[in-house]
Order: C-alpha cells, then sequence, then structure tokens
C-alpha cells in the first residue's frame, strides 16, 4: 500500500488528507495519504528519509517550500517536465515524487491558479492587463501561470501583469528572475511585466481584466486588504487565492458592486490533481482525477 504525506508546520490546518483520500476510495485504491508535521529543526534530516519510511511522495507547505526546493536542487532531482520546470523558476516545491530512492521536485501551483480560474470564467480573462497583489511564492507561480497560459495575443489585446508589494523590491525580483527564463519557458509569452509601488493600486486598476490577491491580507486572522476598487471595471474579475474565508472582505466587494470572483478554493483542489496522477499512476492505469462538485462541497463543508 502507497503512502503519500503532506509536510507542513503547523499542519493540522491542512485540507489535503481530504483531498487525496476522496480519490483514493473514488478510484478503489488501497493506499494513504497523512498529514506529517515537522519542526523546521528537523526538517532536512526528516526529509532526506522519507523513503526509508516508505513514502512514495509528499507535498510541501509553509514553512517548507522553498527549504525543499534547495534540498532536491542539491540532489539533482528535477526532470524535464513542466512542473519541475514551474519549481525551478519559482524557487519553490510543493509535490514530490520518491522513485527508488530519487527524489523529483514540482510546483503545481501555477496549475491549481490557472485550472481554476478558466473552469470558472472565460479563459480570456487572462489577456488584456492583469494586477497581482503580492510578491510571495504563490505570486511567483501565478504570474508563470498567466504567462504559460494565456490565450496568444492579438494586436489588440496584448497581455500585461502588473505587480505590486508593500516591499517593492520583492515585486522587481519576480519580474527580474522571470525575464530570466523569456527565451525558452515563455518564449510564446509576448506581454509586458511592470512592477508598481503599493500606494498606486487604486489608479491602476482602470483598465483591467483581472484583479488578483495573493497575500495574506483578508485572510482569517489577518489584517483587512485596503483597497478601493473605485477604478475597476465592473466586467473584471477578482479572485483571492485565500480560502479562509472563503469570501474574503476583497470578493465581497467586488460581488456587491457586480464584478464576477472565483475563491481561492478551487486552486487548492487543481493544485493537488498531478501529484496524485503522479503517484498512483500505475494505480490509476491512464485516468484522470477531477475536481467535482461533491469533492469541492465536501472540503467546503470543513471550512
Amino acid at each position: 500500500m502507497k503512502k503519500v504525506c503532506v509536510i507542513g508546520y503547523p499542519i493540522k490546518h491542512s485540507l489535503s488528507p481530504e483531498i487525496h483520500n476522496y480519490w483514493l476510495k473514488e478510484n478503489g485504491i488501497e493506499g494513504s495519504y497523512e498529514k506529517l508535521e515537522i519542526h523546521p529543526d528537523d526538517f532536512d534530516e526528516r526529509f532526506k528519509n522519507l523513503h526509508s519510511e516508505g513514502y512514495v511522495g509528499c507535498n510541501i507547505t509553509l514553512p517548507f517550500k522553498e527549504r525543499a526546493f534547495e534540498l532536491i536542487a542539491q540532489m539533482g532531482g528535477f526532470d524535464d517536465s513542466v512542473e519541475s520546470s514551474a519549481a525551478i523558476i519559482t524557487g519553490a516545491v510543493n509535490t514530490v515524487s520518491i522513485i527508488n530512492g530519487k527524489y523529483i521536485g514540482k510546483n503545481t501551483d501555477y496549475i491549481g491558479f490557472l485550472d481554476n480560474i478558466t473552469t470558472q470564467h472565460n479563459a480570456d480573462v487572462i489577456n488584456g492587463k492583469t494586477i497581482v497583489l503580492g510578491a510571495g511564492g504563490a505570486a511567483r507561480a501565478i504570474v508563470m501561470s498567466l504567462m504559460i497560459g494565456h490565450v496568444p495575443a492579438t494586436t489588440d489585446n496584448i497581455p500585461e501583469i502588473i505587480i505590486t508589494n508593500r516591499s517593492k523590491y520583492k515585486a522587481e525580483k519576480i519580474v527580474d528572475d522571470l525575464n530570466k527564463y523569456k527565451d525558452t519557458a515563455f518564449s510564446d509569452w509576448n506581454g509586458t511585466i511592470s512592477v508598481i509601488d503599493w500606494r498606486q493600486i487604486d489608479k491602476a486598476l482602470e483598465g483591467a481584466n483581472l484583479l488578483i490577491n495573493t497575500t495574506s491580507l483578508g485572510m482569517a486572522g489577518q489584517p483587512p486588504l485596503d483597497i478601493n476598487l473605485e477604478h475597476l471595471p465592473k466586467d473584471a474579475l477578482v479572485t483571492d487565492i485565500v480560502y479562509r474565508p472563503l469570501i474574503t472582505p476583497l470578493l465581497q466587494a467586488a460581488q456587491d458592486r457586480g464584478n464576477p470572483i472565483v475563491d481561492g478554493l478551487g486552486m487548492l483542489l487543481h493544485q493537488a490533481a498531478p501529484g496524485f496522477e503522479m503517484w498512483f499512476a500505475d494505480e490509476l492505469n491512464g485516468r484522470k482525477v477531477e475536481v467535482t462538485k461533491e469533492l469541492r462541497d465536501k472540503i467546503e463543508a470543513r471550512l
């Protein structure tokens, strides 16, 4: 019986076991997916010994995504998949496969974001002007997803990504890092990426197609996101990667003024699928797992 886990500190809040155990049951697969809380001081040693404990893979969550990337880079553990390229470009690993003691690191956050948006809204929304709030690991993956998944642009609809963060240099670092891959991973990208000061957010919303909050502002227990949506077009999509609460103050404010919204729970669900399909490829025999309404309702009930 294959064992998989999600590693974090703390980890008790994680919904990943409910997602993966749903797919195990739905597909009649004998396997287990559990939570593994590891203190940061013990992470390196415990991570390197996962295979000896019988694990065939794991998910990595806060605060270990960057450290997992560093360890796997030392092991030479990346393949030629887009998901491994995403890990290298973002500098973060959230999904690991262990085969005969060899660790393969991937990042599926970009898939989670893109699939969540395109299954709930028109894919054209990622063309035009996008405002990204925040400059952490999630923001990197999301900007990458916008660059990889964009609909081929026309001269009338050139993709434009604007990143803003309270620490401006972190946003500038994302742009610098992504530009290094412009001729390889993003060779089809013909848009622009720029950075603005955090205080310019409200005015920058003019003409935007998409507003994305990747910060923790608005999350339960965190300060609110101070933003005025007055200049945002009424048809612009607003999404928040936070899913506790499911409808954040930002999403509520957008919905109240008539903007379409997409919550963050779908990103969590969709980013999980590639890992499951990788760990249990033999058992699935070519089948894909789906983010069904039943699964979403089950996870939403746990929030």
